[in-house]
């Protein structure tokens, strides 16, 4: 178990200052364009369109013309699948290397521009057939790429942070993240969508719909506003030295680096390879309730397409109220006690919702469930660098993701066996929500951390 310590003199030196938090904290804001507009709310939804209505509300050809929506989601799983096993692989030492030879800061700015390069491709992307396995590409590419940046971005939590500041700290990026996406929807929604139905223009900047321009467009406004908001971290947080005795390893020596250490974990340090499953279980739960959302929003509930991103604004506003809320929590009671109260608020919440029917419902017991996602987020990622050493935060929020991914097939699976044994979409959402409580179980053999414990170098 990790040694708690008092606040000393290094810790105070060490914690970042006012302008390097909300420099770091820009960061989140900026993922938004990805998280919100890309994955969760319209570009998802666009690339899985065949011939009905997108989300604009104009009818066009479609990209999965001639596929049936189980088609067209299966080979949308396949690309998130494929990002995954990379994501997987690759990321625990993509971290590591970017720690060992001094470059989190870089790593980031690449990985960030990458990201940004696949939504702006994402223009190209015309609502044909034909564009299918390009917008596919481009979607799997910014999950991989994401995923990588975070690693080295979570990384610097430990940077701009002391223990008795962290979980506020936290809170603050994730929410931050959350006002970054109700912005940008605000702005995407009036300037690019907003109109009657079937209109040959949209949008305030009355951009006209044939081709889906006006979507298409979202995605390129969504590429500048992340390219714009990564570059305060790149400027305000400083570069870590390097460490020359594991910059010499190759990149295969690095995975023998990698399975020994988890091998010491195990003889060791039990209780962080537990968290790192108990977490990965209820972050896989907690992404795919959003990623089918919007789905069960209209096949279930009867909300309209158009209220679909006014319910996401809503959903980040409550969310980003909650993180902001529980970092508080999360330093003077320690992390664990936060996941635990927000996993059990998910569950009751989420379980009314999928017992209950109409729109009413879903709002209420909606936004109520996405006051709990928040917290869960930002505290999991605050243990998370609790439980790492000074030096190897890169490796191991490296490990963080991959185990994220190595379980990332569960939530899917569970709601799309039980929704096809049983032609029932909300006995598939209890699904999710059993893969959640099984992350909560788990959670009972880790062990708490206190409120100003940090892992020693």
């Amino acid at each position: 178990m990790s040694k708690t310590t008092p606040p000393t003199a290094a810790d105070k030196q060490a914690a970042g200052t006012r302008g390097q938090i909300i420099a770091w904290s820009f960061w989140d804001w900026g993922s938004a364009a990805f998280n919100t507009v890309v994955v969760t709310f319209i570009f998802s939804r666009y690339l899985v369109s065949g011939g009905d209505r997108d989300i604009s509300g104009v009818a066009h050809s479609g990209l999965t013309t001639g596929l049936t929506a189980s088609e067209a989601s299966v080979r949308l799983s396949v690309a998130v699948t494929i990002a995954g096993v990379l994501i997987a692989v690759l990321a625990p030492i993509a971290g590591q290397r970017a720690d060992a030879f001094g470059r989190r800061r870089r790593s980031v700015g690449l990985w960030t521009a990458a990201i940004v390069a696949c939504c702006a491709g994402l223009f190209f992307v015309k609502p044909e057939p034909g564009y299918l396995l390009l917008g596919l590409a481009l979607y799997g590419g910014g999950l991989l790429f994401f995923e990588f940046a975070e690693v080295s971005y979570n990384a610097m939590l430990r940077q701009i942070s002391t223990p008795q500041t962290i979980g506020r700290v936290s809170g603050f990026g994730w929410s931050m993240g959350y006002f970054g996406g109700i912005v940008l929807l605000l702005i995407s929604f009036v300037a690019f969508i907003s109109g009657p139905d079937n209109a040959p223009t949209k949008g305030l900047l009355d951009i006209t719909t044939d081709g889906a321009l006006n979507i298409r467009l979202v995605a390129v406004f969504a590429a500048i506003w992340f390219a714009v908001f990564a570059i305060p971290v790149l400027i305000k947080i400083p570069e870590i030295p390097a460490d020359p005795q594991a910059a010499k390893l190759s990149f295969f020596a690095s995975y023998r680096l990698l399975f020994a250490d988890i091998k010491r974990l195990f003889r060791t340090d039990r209780n962080t390879l537990f968290f790192l499953g108990a977490s990965a279980l209820f972050r896989d739960g907690m992404a795919y309730i959003f990623t089918v959302a919007a789905i069960l929003a209209v096949s279930i509930y009867d909300v309209p397409d158009g209220d679909i991103l006014i319910f996401g604004i809503a959903a980040n506003v409550v969310s980003a109220i909650g993180a902001l809320a529980a970092g508080r929590f999360d330093d003077a009671l320690g992390p664990k006690q936060v996941i635990v109260i927000s996993l059990v608020g998910i569950l009751i919440s989420g379980s009314i919702l999928l017992l209950l029917s109409g729109q009413t419902a879903f709002w209420v017991m909606g936004l109520i469930l996405c006051l709990f996602v928040g917290p869960a987020q930002s505290a999991s990622r605050t243990y998370m660098a609790r439980l790492t050493k000074t030096g190897e935060e890169g490796k191991m929020f490296g490990l963080y993701a991959t185990t994220g991914r190595a379980v990332a097939f569960v939530a899917p699976a569970m709601f799309a066996l039980l929704t096809a044994i049983t032609d029932n979409q909300r006995i598939g959402g209890f699904g999710i929500l059993a893969v959640i409580a099984a992350g909560l179980f788990a959670m009972k053999y880790v062990r708490p951390a206190a409120p100003a414990e940090l892992r020693a170098a």
